[in-house]
């Protein structure tokens, strides 16, 4: 057996990041040795680093999946969504190896069956979050075009997996059904949204650097086949936790829109008076649960790779997103209504015998770290 790949990801204390770790570490660990360095050894936001770490290790092949977070300042996702990713992607090129970037439907305008194509333009208008994504890809596809780059770009929906330790996205959604703080549906029928399962993805991205010459310099929209209506799932997870709300009531755009700007005057109130404040990241994207957004995955499809999960959903991935997720939050002292002994799908045998990571997942969740009453003084 010869020498093993060494892979080197970037944000991988993330929940992408976290899940393509783990895939290499128990799918490949005879074939790739990946490396997925803390941020005292390789900040993305410094070229020095990047250029030093990258030299020593030698790589096969690097994966960014480091984002900043929605509602960062523009300095942070210049840095971080943008300078970085692109300093990464000429110490790649400066190796020969190929680049894996990990992009946003942010990218994106509203609407359906979106293609790669379908960009917006680079606006000032534009949120930090988006405009950065957007600079990155754009100046990735003339690098491939100018300078030889071999990079994939990978855009991704509303994500959705185990082990986020950020409330965000989906897990946001679930986080305000559980803790009964969305009263009625702030959204319209027939609102559809595509979702990119975190589980997923490790697969794709392996088939990719298996296959450079048919992933190369190309963009994919990796997301489940068929979109989702966002007040079908806000309504399944209530029904899953036996809640009382949301009402099945469709909250009118303005009279969310009002509550909105209502807040953001609310903190600008506090800002004065030297309390520092900011709007919830879901709430800058508030349009987003009014405007239908589905991405096309027909290019997806028309590859080569295979889904090593066809029949996985979020429906069907919800129970156990659910119980981790609750399970862990709960625990936390970040809600208080979830009820530990509701039965939400199946009993702990049945789990034991037919979904025994389910109950590994849920353990972990509770946390595995040593008594408090047992350490010594």
């Amino acid at each position: 057996m010869g020498s093993k790949k060494i892979g080197v990801l970037v944000g991988g204390s993330g929940l992408i990041g976290g899940t393509i770790v783990n895939y290499y570490k128990t799918q490949h660990p005879e074939t790739v040795d990946i490396r997925a360095p803390s941020s005292k050894k390789l900040s993305i936001r410094e070229e020095n680093d990047i250029r030093r770490y990258l030299t020593e290790v030698r790589p096969d092949f690097v994966i960014n999946a480091a984002m900043a977070n929605l509602g960062s300042d523009g300095q942070l996702a210049f840095e971080v969504n943008y300078q970085g990713p692109i300093n990464l992607a000429r110490a790649a090129n400066g190796l020969k190896i190929p680049y894996i970037h990990i992009s946003s439907a942010a990218t994106l305008p509203s609407g359906e069956n979106l293609q790669e194509d379908d960009t917006l333009p680079i606006s000032p208008h534009l949120s930090n979050y988006a405009k950065s994504k957007l600079m990155a890809e754009t100046i990735l596809r003339l690098m491939a075009e100018k300078e030889d780059l071999d990079f994939s770009c990978i855009r991704l929906a509303i994500v959705y997996g185990a082990h986020d330790h950020k409330i965000q996205g989906f897990h946001r959604l679930l986080f305000s059904v559980a803790d009964e703080s969305m009263p009625v549906l702030f959204t319209k029928k027939d609102t559809l949204h595509s979702y990119s399962n975190a589980r997923k993805l490790p697969y794709f991205i392996n088939h990719m650097l298996e296959n450079r010459a048919e992933f190369s310099n190309k963009t994919y929209h990796f997301v489940d086949k068929n979109p989702v209506d966002l007040a079908t799932l806000i309504l399944t997870i209530k029904s899953y936790l036996h809640l009382s709300q949301p009402k099945e009531i469709f909250a009118p755009y303005w009279m969310a829109n009002l509550g909105k700007k209502g807040l953001d005057i609310l903190l600008r109130i506090l800002r004065r008076v030297g309390l520092k404040g900011t709007l919830p990241p879901e709430l800058m994207f508030l349009d987003s649960f009014y405007k239908p957004q589905t991405l096309s995955s027909d290019r997806l499809q028309k590859s080569s790779f295979i889904d090593p999960l066809p029949e996985e959903t979020i429906f069907t991935r919800l129970p156990e997103l659910v119980v981790y997720y609750l399970t862990r939050w709960s625990h936390e002292n970040l809600i208080s209504t979830y009820n530990e002994n509701m039965e939400i799908e199946k009993s702990v045998e049945y789990n034991f015998i037919n979904k025994p990571q389910v109950l590994i997942d849920e353990l972990h969740a509770k946390g595995i770290g040593p008594f408090s009453n047992m350490q010594k003084e």
